[in-house]
């Protein structure tokens, strides 16, 4: 079992930046990639970033060179740093642990709502 406690949305002015903080407990988290996706109301759930316990990281081409995914092994947390933000990053932001073992489960964070005003 894993569990995920995302933190540090807000309202933020165009342009403006905001850090979403992740933090995990449970299970050996070096078994997971660690990532950050977003929905919007009627839309799918899509990738923002991912980051192996190693350090690999994997971003959307919406928001590479703007937003920043750092993972903290000591402290079972990984990061968004957003800056530049645009009002089309509005959304609420998920934090997904994601198994690399077949055995084991996928796990999702309660989400927390980011909102860009221009």
């Amino acid at each position: 079992q894993v569990q995920l406690v995302e933190s540090g949305g807000g309202l933020v002015q165009a342009g403006g930046s905001l850090r979403l903080s992740c933090a995990a407990s449970g299970r050996i988290l070096s078994l997971y990639v660690l990532g950050w996706y977003r929905q919007t109301p009627g839309k799918q759930r899509e990738l923002v970033a991912t980051i192996t316990s190693g350090g690999s990281t994997n971003y959307a081409d919406s928001v590479k060179g703007r937003f920043s995914i750092s993972r903290d092994n000591a402290k079972n947390t990984v990061y968004l740093q957003m800056n530049s933000l645009k009002p089309e990053d509005t959304a609420v932001y998920y934090c997904k642990a994601e198994s690399l073992v077949i055995t084991l489960n996928d796990y999702w964070g309660q989400g927390t709502q980011v909102t860009v005003s221009s």
